[in-house]
């Protein structure tokens, strides 16, 4: 079967697990199902340089997947590592801004990859929660303030500037997340989720850790996903695409059938 592919790090990743409720990897095979198969390429703690060295092994050309499925859509979503301020403890994952967006680029015009003539869409980062961020840390026995809502939010920039430069979808889960959480788009002074500000109930109850998604927060994904394909991507609508195989009641299909 042709494919969704899922390119990312851990908010990919984690997109599969039901262990506290919705998830958006699990809604959009369910959405998808018999028509596309929904395929989870995240990978925990990767920044774009770490992406760029395994897409080999994550993108076949066409003729050598081993299923024969063609990729007709591929989510690549990075950046919530790359914002991550350099100097800090732990390994570093910190990408400079200029470098992720040229990273990002070579990902989504890799020859492998547009050999299957994809529909690509990018998605920014989301927001963050200093305040949640640094209780996480701090439990880590890190004391240091490893991001900041603003150096996101650049980032997150970054994402729509190149998708008007290529000419491709951006799914904005920043916007959508800040919008939620009652953001009026100004660009005046700290944004919602900084310590400066008071803290968003509403971004909490997005962001369980203040990087990582509540189901609460995989919902908006899917359902921003699903607002963007309809506007974007019309062709690949689920109603508008067939099952694979007939349908147990479609007598022409059963008589016309060869083994």
């Amino acid at each position: 079967m042709d494919q969704i592919l899922l390119f990312g790090d851990s908010l990919t990743q984690q997109s599969s697990s039901q262990e506290t409720g919705f998830a958006f990897h699990p809604a959009l095979q369910d959405t998808y199902i018999r028509r596309l198969d929904v395929v989870n390429r995240g990978f925990s703690g990767y920044n774009t340089a770490q992406a760029l060295k395994v897409l080999p092994h994550i993108i076949a050309a066409p003729t050598t997947t081993p299923t024969g499925g063609r990729i007709r859509l591929v989510t690549i979503f990075f950046g919530a590592n790359d914002a991550r301020l350099p100097n800090t403890p732990g390994p570093s994952q910190f990408v400079p801004l200029e470098a992720y967006r040229a990273n990002l680029r070579t990902i989504a015009t890799y020859a492998p990859l547009r050999a299957h003539q994809p529909r690509i869409v990018l998605i920014t980062p989301p927001p963050i929660d200093e305040r949640l961020c640094e209780i996480t840390d701090a439990a880590k026995g890190i004391h240091v303030t490893r991001r900041t809502a603003a150096n996101t939010a650049a980032y997150a920039q970054a994402v729509r500037d190149l998708g008007r430069e290529l000419g491709v979808p951006v799914l904005d889960l920043w916007t959508a997340f800040m919008r939620e959480a009652g953001w009026d788009g100004s660009f005046d002074g700290p944004l919602v989720g900084a310590k400066e500000v008071p803290q968003s109930e509403v971004l909490v109850g997005l962001l369980h850790d203040g990087l990582h998604f509540t189901p609460a927060g995989y919902r908006i994904m899917y359902r921003e996903f699903m607002a963007m394909v309809q506007r974007e991507v019309p062709d690949l609508v689920p109603d508008r695409l067939p099952f694979v195989l007939p349908t147990w009641d479609d007598v022409r299909a059963w008589e016309q059938w060869q083994d």
